[in-house]
């Protein structure tokens, strides 16, 4: 696996953030006089930032959206959540293992997500993952979100590797999507916040657990050209 680039997926996939990020919509909800969303729903908003999170937690309140609300929401959502970041959220269980074998193999490690770059590192740090990554990129680093083919390609390109010889690990449709219009094999997580059932976007293989992470990463290279 030597120079081979894994990119990571933040929220659903590397770390359980969601009672961190639900905790901060419906403490911004409750400040609007809003009633809370159900944790069950607002975990499959989480995947497309804090922007449609309050979008669409507005749209299931039935209450129309205005622009200049929508931004004053999101900074506060901001601010809140950058005061409790890691208050609950937590790396997914055999993470840091995983890394560990990976690293032993040659491989590198990327992050690549729709959070913003500062508070992901922010996060990443908050759990002394940081330096774990050659490259944290989020929707603001490169003016672009997923599942725009370039902030994969930019992100890779940070982290010293090369697309055809990297592979996606994310959790949702938009990683599916972000790494199928970079030409980049992609590994979905089955305990990620995806609004769909994550076999239905039909990744290159589905892991339950980090434990299986470096035998279906040895799969997915054996199969390239």
């Amino acid at each position: 696996m030597a120079a081979l680039t894994v990119v990571f997926d933040l929220d659903g996939t590397l770390v359980d953030t969601a009672p961190d990020l639900i905790e901060t919509l419906n403490v911004v909800f409750a400040r609007e006089g809003l009633p809370p969303v159900a944790y069950a729903e607002a975990r499959n908003l989480i995947g497309g930032g804090a922007r449609r999170m309050i979008e669409s937690g507005l749209q299931l309140e039935g209450r129309p959206m205005v622009g200049n609300e929508v931004e004053r929401m999101l900074a506060d959502f901001v601010a809140y959540y950058a005061a409790h970041i890691a208050d609950r959220s937590r790396p997914f269980p055999g993470l840091e293992a995983a890394l560990d074998q990976l690293a032993a193999r040659g491989c590198q490690f990327a992050v690549c997500t729709n959070k913003l770059e500062r508070l992901s590192r922010l996060l990443l740090d908050a759990l002394k993952l940081t330096a774990r990554f050659a490259a944290i990129c989020g929707q603001d680093t490169f003016g672009v979100m997923k599942p725009h083919p370039e902030i994969l390609y930019k992100t890779i390109l940070r982290a010293g590797g090369e697309a055809a010889d990297a592979i996606m690990i994310g959790d949702s449709g938009t990683d599916v999507r972000t790494a199928r219009a970079a030409q980049v094999p992609v590994i979905a997580v089955d305990f990620g916040y995806s609004e769909v059932p994550i076999a239905t976007l039909q990744p290159d293989r589905i892991i339950s657990s980090y434990g299986e992470l470096p035998t279906a990463i040895a799969g997915v290279v054996a199969e390239r050209p």
